[in-house]
């Protein structure tokens, strides 16, 4: 009788504990769903994207992402392409990246125009698009603009001869995207003065400074020519002036016109040849406090175990202290050709106001040689004994009347002078742009546009590779004999174990 009247109590325990058991598991459930989705929530929201390619086609650059973080409103972009264009996959998953850099702010719509035909014609109406090629619209705050496909990439046709399809040569998506929104955003153009009559590089199509010029012109800047000795005064639109690389030194009238524009919170731009003799610009700058030294900056360079070069191309790196190259901080670039060296002296010029920033400085081991002209070779190694560890500025900004605090926006005069003028011909561009990405920089000062001193795009380009004939030699014998051969050993060895 014990032993029944235990059973019902053991029962309702066993029943109790297969409860708890039941509810252990069915908590533990939920708890793993609710983990799973809050993981799934947050990293949705807060993900992070690289990009593995190798010359990082779809990684924005800098100056990219941080006139994205300016946008006040939201950015739509209707793509108008149809799955046949060489461009379509590289252009959505930029847009992509547009969308991740540009937070919510920027919406992408994709149309094919051969299949959604309505839904292409009722916006082609909106948007007055009379062209058949592929292209996208930028719609925003009322304004549109558009980017066609042969504005985004260079199309190599030159095998559509022997039946082969057209092939992207270069692409420059971010480019062409990001020039219009700035166009888009910032509505009327700025104007840059570019000054001639003194054997400056000329504007025109295919000019020592055509890359440069094109480069400028992306990010929303108009060139207007100014011929100083037709003017009174800078024309009032124009707000910067650039000078490159003068071969003749300017009137006194024009001077007069330069000042008087400096002394009303102009900007210039000012690059200088040192083999030009242009002493009123030099003394110009001299009252403001940087000083054009008469010299020619050079290196010894080992080519051999005892033997030594003498370069004049200086090896120099941006100094990150300055608005202009605090993104090019520590970056290398190459300036071709003769370079001076610069003084700045700051207390000179404090009272006025004044302020001077060194932003380019020679590598280590360059010195400073008055007697350029000279082929002493026991003098120019003494010369570089004697002066290799001074620190050699080539180039400054110069600010009068504004803050030194960034975050306060002061009316005042800026000038940028480098002591080079060929690092920005398409010559030296070509060979990298660092040239180009400091002039924009400079450019963006000069003009207040702050917001957008970066890095910029790059043009990607397909990867090539130059063969020499003691190359080519090589290649040949790994192509007939090498690999030929090693399927032939793997399979005599195969053959060998076999009969054994």
């Amino acid at each position: 009788m014990a032993d029944e009247s235990k059973e019902p109590g053991t029962r309702r325990r066993i029943k109790i504990g297969r409860i708890r058991i039941g509810l252990n598991v069915v908590v533990q459930i939920v708890l793993i769903l609710f983990l799973a989705a809050m993981v799934n929530s947050l990293a949705f929201k807060h993900y992070k994207r690289w990009d593995f390619s190798r010359d990082q086609k779809y990684a924005l650059s800098d100056k990219t992402k941080r006139f994205l973080d300016t946008l006040k409103g939201k950015m739509r972009i209707t793509v108008f392409f149809s799955p046949s264009t060489p461009i379509s996959a590289d252009l959505q998953y930029l847009l992509t990246e547009y969308q991740y850099a540009g937070k919510g702010k920027i919406d992408v719509e994709q149309i094919d125009p051969e299949r959604n035909l309505s839904r292409a014609k009722e916006l082609f109406d909106k948007y007055k698009v009379v062209t058949d090629e592929s292209l996208l619209v930028l719609d925003y705050d009322g304004r549109n603009k558009t980017v066609k496909a042969s504005e985004m990439a260079d199309i190599d046709q030159s095998g559509m001869a022997l039946g082969e399809g057209p092939r992207v040569a270069a692409f420059k998506g971010e480019q062409a995207i990001t020039s219009a929104m700035i166009d888009l955003v910032e509505g009327k153009k700025k104007i840059l003065g570019y000054v001639l009559g003194h054997k400056e590089p000329q504007l025109a199509e295919g000019s020592a400074v055509s890359i440069l010029k094109t480069f400028i012109e992306n990010e929303n800047v108009q060139f207007k020519e100014l011929n100083l000795l037709d003017l009174d005064a800078i024309p009032e639109d124009v707000k910067t002036v650039m000078i490159i690389g003068p071969q003749y030194d300017l009137s006194d009238r024009e001077m007069k016109v330069l000042r008087n524009f400096w002394d009303k919170q102009g900007r210039i731009l000012l690059l200088l040849d040192p083999a030009a003799k242009t002493p009123k610009l030099d003394a110009f700058v001299n009252e403001l406090g940087v000083k054009v030294n008469d010299d020619r900056l050079m290196v010894y360079l080992r080519t051999g175990i005892q033997e030594l070069a003498l370069t004049r191309d200086v090896q120099a790196r941006f100094l990150g202290d300055s608005p202009i190259t605090k993104r090019l901080a520590d970056v290398r670039a190459l300036f071709l050709g003769g370079t001076s060296s610069l003084t700045l002296e700051p207390d000179r010029v404090r009272a006025a106001n004044t302020r001077l920033e060194p932003l380019i400085q020679a590598e280590k081991g360059y010195f400073a040689e008055t007697d350029y002209n000279t082929d002493n070779q026991a003098k120019l190694q003494e010369d570089a004994k004697r002066n290799s560890n001074t620190a050699l500025t080539i180039g400054a900004a110069i600010e009068k009347g504004g803050s030194a605090d960034e975050r306060v926006q002061v009316n005042s005069s800026r000038l940028v002078v480098v002591s080079n003028a060929t690092f920005v011909q398409d010559n030296a561009i070509t060979q990298d742009q660092q040239g180009l990405d400091f002039i924009s920089g400079s450019v963006n000062w000069l003009l207040s546009r702050e917001q957008l001193i970066g890095i910029a795009p790059k043009v990607s380009k397909p990867l090539t590779f130059s063969l020499d004939q003691d190359a080519l030699a090589r290649l040949r014998w790994i192509i007939l004999i090498f690999m030929p051969l090693i399927p032939a050993v793997i399979g005599t060895v195969v053959w060998w174990q076999r009969r054994v």
